[in-house]
């Protein structure tokens, strides 16, 4: 069994072995195109140009049909690609707005700062003078504000301390009048003067009052 020979892919140099292939292989193809379109229910249409420049076609409808469709649907395709440009042009549009506006904001920090004053006005020197006086005076009354709450808690946490400071003065006179009751109530009749002494003097806050001993809690300087 003889095996084909494979024919290489490249131009023919002879023109009438090349006429004959082409005419040969038009035939092939206009029939695979046929098949395609009776297999697959689709429109084809073929257009070929030999290399004398003589046209051949194939077509499973109306040429004019098929070439009308793919006319339209290049057109489809230009509109659906439009937005997207168009959206791409108003993101430029966007950045580059926002670019100026970050670069124009930059420069007038710079300005509050002190830097790059070269080259303005006078009328522009007294918007910026303005401008900073305007922002002291908003600091300023901040500061006000933030030193006058301080205040205020500080207030509020002093009278917190004294209350609790009188708290722990009367749970010491407490203590010292129930140990003062203890000493009177075990006394024997020999130390019935002095145990009546110690319980007479019971119950008497002037003591702690009066003496150099007395609590000293609270803030410094509190008054206590």
């Amino acid at each position: 069994m003889m095996v084909r020979e494979k024919v290489p892919i490249k131009k023919i140099d002879n023109a009438t072995a090349r006429r004959v292939t082409f005419s040969k292989r038009r035939r092939g193809l206009f029939k695979k195109a046929e098949e395609l379109s009776v297999l697959c229910d689709a429109d084809v249409a073929l257009i070929l140009f030999s290399s004398n420049d003589k046209l051949f076609h194939y077509s499973s409808s109306s040429m004019e049909e098929v070439l009308e469709r793919r006319s339209l649907h290049s057109k489809n395709l230009e509109k659906l690609n439009q937005p997207s440009l168009e959206l791409q042009l108003v993101e430029d549009t966007n950045y580059a707005n926002l670019s100026k506006e970050v670069a124009e904001r930059t420069l007038h920090l710079r300005r509050l700062r002190g830097e790059e004053l070269q080259g303005l006005s006078i009328e522009e020197l007294h918007q910026l003078e303005k401008s900073l006086e305007a922002g002291l005076s908003r600091v300023v009354a901040k500061k006000g504000e933030v030193i006058m709450n301080e205040i205020y808690h500080l207030q509020e946490k002093e009278v917190n301390l004294m209350g609790e400071n009188d708290k722990l003065r009367q749970e010491l006179l407490k203590i010292s009048n129930a140990r003062k009751q203890l000493i009177c109530d075990s006394g024997d009749d020999r130390e019935s003067s002095e145990s009546t002494d110690i319980c007479n003097s019971a119950g008497t806050p002037q003591d702690y009052e009066s003496s150099g001993t007395s609590l000293k809690l609270g803030l410094p300087n509190s008054g206590w």
